[in-house]
């Protein structure tokens, strides 16, 4: 049996989970990461992807996570991103009326900007959680 450790994922609106995990499975800034009990220490920025806690035997919690920042510490894992949705609650439909609206906010947008920067980060994300609710 593996060694579980405590894991927390919060957002702007309060907790998405807290509990007990064998293992987190994310996507930093620079690439894929697996954090599992006793993990050295580190701290990255999270891009958007699927977020997979792995809660124990064949159960597998699955987000689309937003952007946002990844600690491990102490034995602790403590995620802070802008979003973390339950798979099963994404609406492809939805996501998709998002993106195209993101997608024209990027078009209208000048280079350089807040407004563009914005809006290709909302770009990034609602594609990355369509592609999550299609799979």
């Amino acid at each position: 049996m593996a060694t579980m450790f405590p894991v927390e994922v919060m957002t702007p609106e309060g907790a998405a989970f807290e509990g007990e995990v064998e293992m987190v499975s994310t996507r930093t800034t620079v690439g894929s990461i697996g954090i599992r009990a006793n993990h050295q220490p580190v701290m990255a920025m999270l891009d958007p992807t699927e977020l997979r806690l792995y809660v124990g035997g064949d159960e597998i919690r699955r987000f689309a996570q937003g952007e946002g920042y990844i600690q491990m510490a102490g034995n602790h894992a403590l995620l802070l991103v802008e979003d973390a949705i339950p798979v099963e609650e994404l609406d492809v439909n939805d996501l998709n009326d998002k993106l195209a609206e993101a997608e024209a906010r990027l078009e209208a947008s000048e280079d350089g900007t807040a407004a563009r920067e914005r809006a290709e980060r909302d770009v990034s994300r609602w594609s990355t959680y369509r592609d999550i609710a299609s799979s």
